[in-house]
């Protein structure tokens, strides 16, 4: 827990229901321990989504569907989203989640490792979303960065890692290792970056909030 449990409480205690659809999805994906978006995650999503008005977005791990249902719940009508996931027992679900919203015309799902998928897309995309293995967001960066369109955002999830990212390696244990170690230099790269803008926020399990300058912003 990055912020105040009872904050956290409270904060989640104001937000208004969602579509039954999505509900029943974020229900029945808590219940079987799916990974999806924190409930704050989705409520800044929205927001983001609201704010920006992005046509072309492009989602870096699927899971169930679930976050790709809400920001198309939440983005301008014609709004494209293309997501990709890896894990075969996840994917049928998703299409399925789609077709029950009626989003399969706007929701595009490839299946396959997000590096090679992402190698074989041309953008631009004015919005990603990263929500996929920890350990390679340093390794997805440079094809985002190529497919992202100049003032687009990429928003990365999960980025504090409960807290661990601020600890020592060896505060970690040995099997998160690599992750925390790779997740630590992610963040160093989005910072240090003359690519991106960047806000790293302890919001949910941490997120980092991108922006791609524009050439002449260089």
């Amino acid at each position: 827990m990055i912020v105040d449990e009872r904050m956290v409480t409270y904060i989640h205690s104001l937000e208004t229901p969602e579509n039954p659809l999505l509900e029943e999805i974020e229900k029945k994906a808590l219940d079987t321990y799916v990974p999806i978006i924190r409930k704050e995650t989705k409520s800044f999503l929205k927001t983001l989504i609201t704010m920006n008005r992005p046509m072309n977005i492009l989602e870096v791990g699927t899971a169930v569907g679930f976050s790709a249902l809400v920001m198309s719940e939440y983005a301008p009508v014609g709004c494209k989203i293309t997501t990709i996931e890896n894990y075969d027992k996840r994917i049928p679900i998703a299409r399925e989640n789609f077709k029950r919203a009626g989003k399969e015309s706007d929701i595009t799902l490839l299946e396959g490792d997000a590096l090679e998928v992402m190698k074989g897309l041309a953008g631009p995309y004015d919005f990603v979303f990263m929500d996929a293995a920890k350990g390679q967001y340093i390794h997805y960066l440079p094809e985002v960065t190529r497919l992202l369109a100049e003032g687009g955002v990429l928003v990365s999830d999960n980025v504090l890692q409960d807290g661990d990212v601020i600890e020592s390696r060896y505060a970690v244990e040995r099997r998160n290792r690599t992750i925390h170690s790779r997740m630590r230099e992610y963040l160093f790269e989005l910072k240090h970056s003359d690519i991106y803008e960047t806000s790293i926020l302890p919001l949910g399990d941490g997120i980092a909030l991108s922006v791609k300058r524009r050439t002449s912003e260089k």
